[in-house]
């Protein structure tokens, strides 16, 4: 098989036909010090709030947080890995932060499905992200799908 006709099916996660309102997925990761350092390597947010704790003492937090975004960036990667999955594209996403995420938290991502577009192959979900129980993002994502050949 060349790669011109090369078969990329095995590695599509959920096809639209396969989805159903309801159904819903979760990960679990625990915030490091070096996940907030990387993540703001990255994307180039050196807020002091997130990487200067003398800083940080003296916000209204009380300490360094995590971006805001790394927890976004959990649900993003649900729906990369686990549902839809792989072959899945990112449309939109609203974001309304709730509570700080803190190096040692452990987020808790979930992503539930809310509504089907068959028209368009498109799908609306959920989100929220939780720390021991508390909201501390939620929104609303709309996904393309891949359909069956």
């Amino acid at each position: 098989m060349t790669e011109q006709t090369r078969d990329f099916s095995e590695f599509l996660g959920y096809r639209y036909e396969d989805l159903k309102v309801g159904m819903s997925a979760a990960t679990g990761r625990t915030v490091t010090d070096a996940d907030i350092l990387m993540f703001a390597g990255v994307s180039g947010d050196t807020n002091p709030a997130h990487v200067d704790e003398e800083f940080a003492k003296a916000s209204m937090f009380g300490g360094r947080i995590a971006h805001g975004m790394l927890s976004a960036s959990y649900i993003s990667a649900l729906f990369a890995n686990k549902l839809p999955g792989p072959g899945c594209i990112y449309l939109s996403q609203t974001l309304k932060f709730k509570a700080p995420v803190k190096p040692g938290d452990t987020v808790v991502a979930r992503v539930t499905l809310k509504e089907l577009n068959t028209p368009k192959r498109r799908a609306i979900f959920d989100t929220v992200c939780t720390v021991g129980g508390k909201v501390v993002l939620e929104g609303e994502a709309e996904m393309m799908v891949p359909a069956r050949d």
